[in-house]
């Protein structure tokens, strides 16, 4: 058996999980469980109804959460010759090609989200084992790939928040949404419009109920289930 801390085991006399919360219910339970010295990451987990060995039935997407993810995000863009300029003046912290794959394929990952030029896919091609597995290649079909002109605003969504998703091979799907020090209606707000995005990017070829369970927990915590209907009445204002 795993041996939980003393406050683990605390917090967990807190949380039923038998006992279904609405989103905002979590929410406030969140704040009193997030006692650490650092600042937990609080984290949203769906199950869906898919089989994630169809392909037609992947799902994976990108959103842009209202109020960020309370931490500071570098932004990488592979580009060379005029983009490059384009990119560094648009805030991206690492900027490059051969000298940025050669880090990579040596071990550097110290960044959040991964862009690049339509030039720079065919080179940068060979990353995708690495880059792939964190989450961080660049692909067309999560606006990752991006035109030059349109780098500035892409730049910029991603430095305010914005989050890629992708269902695992257990179909689910862990993202965060926020910091336990995040104001209850800010939390609410990141989680609607991430819920938001996963059930926009449901595959037509999945029939029936679509989201199977939801849990909410902080980076320390053992987990609250959220009480579906709740969950998924949330709307964006």
């Amino acid at each position: 058996m795993v041996k939980r801390s003393r406050r683990y085991r605390e917090i967990a006399q807190l949380i039923d999980p038998e006992k279904f919360l609405t989103p905002e219910e979590a929410v406030e339970l969140v704040g009193k469980i997030s006692t650490t010295k650092f600042d937990e990451t609080v984290e949203l987990h769906l199950r869906v109804n898919a089989d994630p060995r169809n392909s037609d039935q992947m799902i994976r997407g990108v959103t842009a959460l209202p109020h960020g993810l309370g931490k500071e995000v570098k932004v990488l863009v592979f580009a060379s010759g005029e983009a490059t300029e384009i990119a560094r003046q648009a805030g991206a912290d690492y900027v490059g090609e051969d000298d940025l794959m050669k880090k990579i394929e040596d071990g550097w990952l110290d960044f959040d989200v991964g862009l690049a030029v339509p030039e720079a896919m065919g080179k940068i091609g060979r990353l995708g084992r690495i880059l792939g597995r964190k989450g961080l290649m660049p692909n067309p079909r999560t606006g990752t790939v991006v035109q030059p002109r349109d780098l500035p605003r892409v730049i910029e969504e991603a430095k305010m928040g914005r989050l890629e998703f992708r269902m695992d091979r257990t179909a689910i799907i862990h993202c965060p949404v926020g910091k336990g020090n995040f104001e209850p209606q800010r939390l609410i707000e990141n989680i609607t419009a991430l819920v938001d995005a996963v059930v926009r990017a449901r595959p037509a070829s999945i029939k029936g109920s679509f989201i199977s369970s939801a849990y909410l927990k902080t980076s320390m915590s053992p987990s609250i289930p959220l009480d579906l209907p709740s969950l998924l009445s949330l709307r964006i204002e």
